[in-house]
């Protein structure tokens, strides 16, 4: 008999490690209390693409004209249709799991998981039954939850959490979106494509103020929005939001978290709107798992801390995925990579978890791809660097298809011409991005990638002519 591998969490991440451990010859064990996928297939990175599509075709439907398509009568989305495809979809997509799980003699139980002790767990079913597993090795992919604000908790109907959000049947004629995260900033594009007036209220300088989005990104971004009518309230907080007879009233205040040294006054005091979302940040699943019955402690957050195998203080316990918590890249693919290493050591083989080149994607209008070190990242890490942009304008595909908006910047370390980073906005970004994820593993300096041919009329070429820039010879820049 192999190992016995129980694993928590049937996410990108957990999912993916039960395969790895069963393909290593272990007896697998997957506990999921919903349905297979986790987050990013049942209310994250899957459903939000879908609305994302949707909302892209409308704008393209919009512009037909340009391109001699002559349209008849109005064009209305449909949300109750859109989510029976959404629904479709993602049921293929948990069939699709299933399958590969089945494949491999994965046994997969249905309730929430409870570690008892070492070596037990306790999987409690819906009808309340309840049932124990024996593990030699423990992997644990919980996940998280939206974050609930005491100041405005959820009601999951005019305060609405990211979830609420993929499921909505109705389009609402105004909403606050708190946050000018990836998550709001996705979905401020989607519905204000969709019909929605849409404000962002963002606590600090910028939207996307994350070290892994270059500044010029959220500038870019800014434009944008400006462009589609998005309102954007940076520096600012939300202290409350009460429902009234023409729908909420939100209570803004200056922000005590920004970075802006000068922030600016207050436009309005209270704003209104039909509907709110909250996306502001993700709750640890941690707390309900059993953890200190095997003494196992997370942060004053609720994370979970491991090592680059994954491996937590205990021999036996990993961890994965979003559990980690933010000092970790909480992303689908980051899940997936961290379950193959977390299964390979608990199968005895010695692997490693490497942050240092992970792709960032969001689907933002336009599309948001990074990878690598900012520009200010960079320099605070005392690089002497040097810094090269295009516009998407200089690429005849954008001018073909009518998307010219969008740049991309390369970091590049000025005495060996190695790319530190890469950060494109514009049409397809999240596709170009993998060339310079490829690059930067391989540590490829911006002569190679100069040297490589990019096919023409492609979106791709913006980093063959980035790379030319950079080696002083710019043939369209």
């Amino acid at each position: 008999m192999g190992k016995r591998v129980v694993v928590i969490g049937a996410g990108p991440g957990g999912y993916v490690a039960a395969l790895r451990a069963a393909d290593l010859g272990a007896q697998v064990t997957l506990v999921e209390k919903e349905n297979l996928g986790g987050t990013c297939l049942n209310h994250g990175c899957i459903p939000s693409k879908i609305m994302n599509h949707c909302a892209d075709i409308l704008m393209q439907l919009k512009t037909a004209k340009e391109f001699g398509i002559n349209l008849e009568g109005s064009l209305n989305p449909d949300m109750q249709a859109l989510m029976k495809k959404k629904n479709k979809i993602l049921q293929i997509q948990r069939k699709g799991i299933d399958s590969l799980l089945n494949s491999r003699n994965v046994a997969v139980e249905k309730g929430r998981a409870v570690i008892k002790g070492h070596g037990l767990v306790q999987i409690i079913m819906d009808n309340d039954q309840s049932k124990q597993v024996e593990y030699d090795k423990l992997i644990i992919a919980a996940g998280t939850c939206p974050l609930n604000v005491k100041a405005f908790p959820f009601d999951h109907e005019n305060i609405l959490s990211s979830n609420d959000m993929l499921c909505l049947e109705k389009i609402p004629e105004s909403i606050v979106i708190v946050g000018g995260g990836v998550i709001g900033c996705e979905f401020a594009f989607i519905f204000s494509a969709l019909g929605s007036r849409v404000t962002i209220v963002e606590a600090m300088s910028r939207v996307l103020p994350l070290p892994m989005v270059d500044e010029e990104c959220s500038k870019l971004l800014l434009k944008e929005m400006k462009k589609k009518k998005i309102k954007v309230l940076c520096d600012t907080i939300v202290k409350s939001a009460h429902q009234g007879q023409n729908g909420l009233s939100v209570h803004l205040g200056l922000s005590e978290f920004t970075d802006n040294p000068k922030p600016s006054k207050l436009k309005a005091e209270v704003i209104e709107a039909e509907k709110m979302a909250v996306c502001i940040g993700r709750s640890s699943l941690a707390k309900d798992l059993g953890l200190e019955n095997i003494g196992l402690e997370t942060d004053e957050q609720g994370w979970i801390k491991v090592d680059e195998r994954m491996q937590t203080k205990l021999k036996n316990v990993y961890a994965i995925g979003d559990i980690l918590g933010p000092s970790k890249a909480m992303l689908a693919h980051v899940a997936s990579h961290e379950g193959m290493v977390a299964a390979a050591n608990a199968m005895g083989i010695e692997e490693t978890m490497n942050y240092d080149v992970i792709p960032g994607a969001v689907f933002t209008m336009p599309e948001i791809g990074t990878v690598g070190l900012s520009e200010k990242t960079a320099i605070d890490r005392g690089y002497n660097i040097e810094t090269f942009s295009m516009n998407f304008r200089s690429l005849g595909k954008a001018h073909a298809t009518g998307e010219l908006a969008g740049s991309a910047k390369m970091i590049v370390e000025k005495k060996s011409g190695r790319v530190l980073g890469v950060h494109i906005t514009g049409s397809r970004a999240t596709d170009l991005i993998a060339e310079a994820g490829l690059a930067m593993r391989n540590e490829l300096t911006v002569t190679q990638i100069a040297h490589t041919i990019h096919a023409h009329p492609t979106f791709g070429e913006i980093m063959g002519e980035l790379a030319l820039k950079a080696c002083k010879t710019p043939v369209h820049g």
